[in-house]
């Protein structure tokens, strides 16, 4: 499938690799498809794209949350993670939305919304964690920074 996006122009994206959100995410119910877009051309292998299939001008920036957050584990109630299939912890992948304003420095993650995906099904949920445990605005700029430094030495 060939889409036309905002941030990366004409892309071509393979059937098998679309992931699915049955009920879509926070904020946009009706968006369900996606594909995960690792963006080389910036040189950045932290920050990935969850680009919508049915609106190309919409593409969320996410990332590992134990980049940032080494001992993130949220507690997930199975229920919500049912229409998912059966999840293997290799299938297993957790993302956390990034917010990137103008100011670089003030920018942050969402740990209280995880997505969670189930690669070998290619279905994913957003989760919205219960609790005070996890922040919606956790800045990661120095973080990323001290990263960034230490695999540089």
């Amino acid at each position: 499938m060939e889409i036309t996006t905002k941030a990366f122009g004409q892309i071509t994206i393979d059937d098998d690799k679309i992931i699915n959100f049955p009920k879509g995410i926070v904020g946009f119910p009706d968006l369900t498809d996606f594909a995960l877009i690792h963006d080389v051309d910036r040189g950045t292998d932290t920050i990935h794209w969850l680009q919508s299939v049915q609106e190309p001008a919409f593409a969320m920036p996410v990332m590992d949350p134990l980049l940032i957050c080494p001992d993130y584990n949220p507690e997930v109630d199975d229920e919500l993670l049912l229409h998912l299939g059966e999840i293997q912890p290799e299938e297993l992948l957790v993302l956390v939305t990034v917010t990137v304003p103008k100011d670089l420095t003030k920018m942050t993650v969402n740990l209280k919304g995880p997505i969670v995906i189930n690669a070998a099904e290619k279905k994913a949920t957003q989760v919205i964690v219960e609790g005070e445990q996890y922040q919606v605005k956790f800045p990661i700029y120095e973080i990323l920074n001290a990263n960034k430094q230490k695999a540089g030495e």
